[in-house]
């Protein structure tokens, strides 16, 4: 492996190692704290700022995927080189997999502690709202689709310089709070990945799901992208905007 592709391997570890402890960490310790707990909109919060601290600590030097799903749909985009996929996703996958093994010896200091569904996803009885196998299903392809939409357009051409991490940011903060009751909200199969394997059993027989619906709803996105956010047309709305003001 290149050093060009160490680096980039590297960033993807970091990131999604700390979008998983983050996120997952502040659900296991902080969501339902005795008496203080932060509840939906902390954990919701607490993804959405791993994505945005990290997009601007490593995002310039991979692109700041820190997530399988994000890396298909941006291949797909064509924003992704195919020799990059598979180490991307390795490396997301085993950064998502040490972290959630650091929390879960963190959370077990506690005396009493129970894992429970360790933060993990599920549908029908594992759904935090026993929501059904179809509803989860939509719900992560479509809050999937938006989430790499929003990323591919705010990392085109026209878009203003700089201040992707914000937007992409914030928009998983707003998925969150769309779909925790739903799936417990995946969107990103390496996250779901870490804390299954330590929930185990029941969650990990449904891990299918949340591999299967983000990955096609990132790649219809990043297809839809490519035609969506073409050159020519950009150029040709900043040529039509820059007439308007004058």
């Amino acid at each position: 492996m290149d050093h060009d592709t160490m680096r980039r391997v590297t960033a993807e570890f970091f990131g999604t190692f700390w979008l998983t402890f983050g996120g997952c960490g502040a659900a296991v310790l902080s969501a339902a704290f005795p008496e203080l707990g932060i509840g939906f909109l902390g954990v919701a919060f607490a993804f959405g700022l791993t994505v945005l601290t990290m997009a601007y600590a490593v995002g310039h030097i991979s692109g700041g995927h820190f997530n399988p799903a994000v890396t298909l749909g941006l291949w797909s985009a064509r924003r992704c080189a195919n020799h990059h996929v598979l180490p991307y996703i390795v490396a997301q996958v085993v950064g998502a997999i040490l972290a959630a093994g650091l929390l879960y010896a963190i959370a077990s200091g506690k005396s009493g502690w129970v894992p429970g569904g360790f933060a993990s996803n599920g549908y029908g009885d594992l759904s935090p709202g026993k929501y059904s196998l179809g509803a989860c299903l939509i719900v992560e392809f479509l809050t999937t689709f938006f989430f790499i939409f929003i990323i591919v357009g705010t990392t085109s051409k026209g878009a203003a310089t700089g201040f992707a991490g914000i937007p992409i940011g914030f928009a998983l903060v707003l998925i969150h709070l769309i779909s925790i009751p739903v799936t417990n909200t995946s969107v990103n199969p390496a996250r779901s990945t870490g804390p299954a394997l330590f929930a185990g059993g029941e969650y990990l027989a449904q891990l299918w799901l949340f591999w299967l619906a983000p990955i096609v709803g990132a790649m219809a996105a990043g297809a839809l992208g490519r035609w969506f956010y073409e050159p020519a047309d950009i150029l040709e709305t900043i040529v039509v905007e820059k007439q308007a003001a004058v």
